[in-house]
């Protein structure tokens, strides 16, 4: 498989910019400074994963479309694919666990995708989604370690970069995000090589913090923690994903379950946003003064995919 390149990213970023909206970047204060919120929770599926499922998706050939895709999802990633492959005519296999929030699981059989659930704690995804592709001869889109992806999502770097510019005059000099497989923090390392970049994981879902800490590739071990954060349940990261940000991040945050929370209520009453849990682990960090901070730093609000029962009860918690 090739390498992912900031070449791939700018590609990228025109195909995403040629099909969506730019989704805002939205200044707010905080500690006295004026911090900016990437609010891709704007995206038209809810989440920054439309970007590298279009790249992927549009790059495949005409023979690689009439066999299909396959993915494997939370949520986010399923609901970008199967988006993806209904603009673009083509079949999309979606494996999901089957206690991912009904709000995901709905909205990608409604893209018209065939999902597949399976237990998270007893049956192995990869195995499941690898077998279904190779029995349609799919291709396999993986939700994080994949070139294509990671140059799609990278392309939200490459708007950070041209909306702060227009908006401050500076170039953002750290972009904080919500880290899984490390898709997402991957590809705006390379969309913008001179800003550090900051992943954000869920308390006892820290396999990226780990590998980052230990030089190599670790997982989550076992028995990790339940957490709301859906969409950051990854065991471990991919040797390409690591590849590009084990020189690069200099920083990286752990946030609590009820630093989570706090972020969604402070994004819905400050910037007037739904984040999902996953979605606000970013923003969570910099309001618990976990990173540093300074003028120029972009946050990544990655998704609001979360059910009104749930982001109500978050609400409630507050008053």
């Amino acid at each position: 498989m090739r390498e992912p390149t900031r070449e791939g990213v700018l590609r990228a970023a025109e195909k995403v910019a040629a099909q969506f909206p730019v989704t805002p970047l939205l200044p707010f204060e905080h500690g006295g400074r004026t911090l900016w919120a990437k609010a891709e929770c704007l995206q038209p599926m809810g989440a920054f994963k439309i970007r590298g499922a279009w790249h992927r998706l549009n790059d495949l050939s005409d023979e690689e479309r009439a066999r299909g895709v396959v993915a494997v999802s939370s949520g986010n990633h399923a609901q970008g694919v199967a988006l993806a492959a209904r603009m673009l005519g083509i079949a999309a296999t979606i494996v999901m666990p089957a206690d991912a929030p009904r709000v995901k699981l709905e909205r990608t059989a409604g893209y018209g995708a065939r999902v597949v659930t399976y237990d998270r704690l007893t049956e192995n995804r990869e195995a499941i989604a690898r077998a279904l592709a190779d029995e349609q001869g799919a291709t396999y889109a993986h939700a994080f370690g994949d070139p294509w992806v990671i140059e799609g999502q990278g392309s939200a770097g490459i708007e950070i970069a041209a909306q702060m510019q227009a908006q401050a005059g500076v170039a953002p000099s750290r972009i904080v995000a919500c880290c899984g497989g490390g898709g997402l923090t991957a590809g705006l390392a390379l969309a913008c090589p001179e800003a550090d970049v900051i992943p954000v994981e869920p308390e006892g879902w820290d396999d990226f913090c780990r590998s980052l800490e230990a030089g190599e590739i670790q997982s989550v071990g076992e028995n990790p923690p339940p957490t709301a954060c859906d969409a950051l349940q990854t065991l471990e990261t991919q040797p390409v994903n690591f590849a590009v940000l084990k020189d690069r991040c200099r920083e990286w945050a752990r946030v609590s379950e009820s630093e989570v929370r706090a972020a969604q209520r402070f994004a819905f009453a400050h910037l007037r946003l739904v984040l999902e849990p996953g979605g606000a682990a970013a923003l969570a960090a910099v309001l618990a003064g976990k990173v540093a901070v300074d003028d120029a730093t972009a946050v990544m609000l990655t998704g609001g995919n979360v059910d009104a029962p749930s982001f109500a009860a978050v609400l409630a918690e507050g008053r």
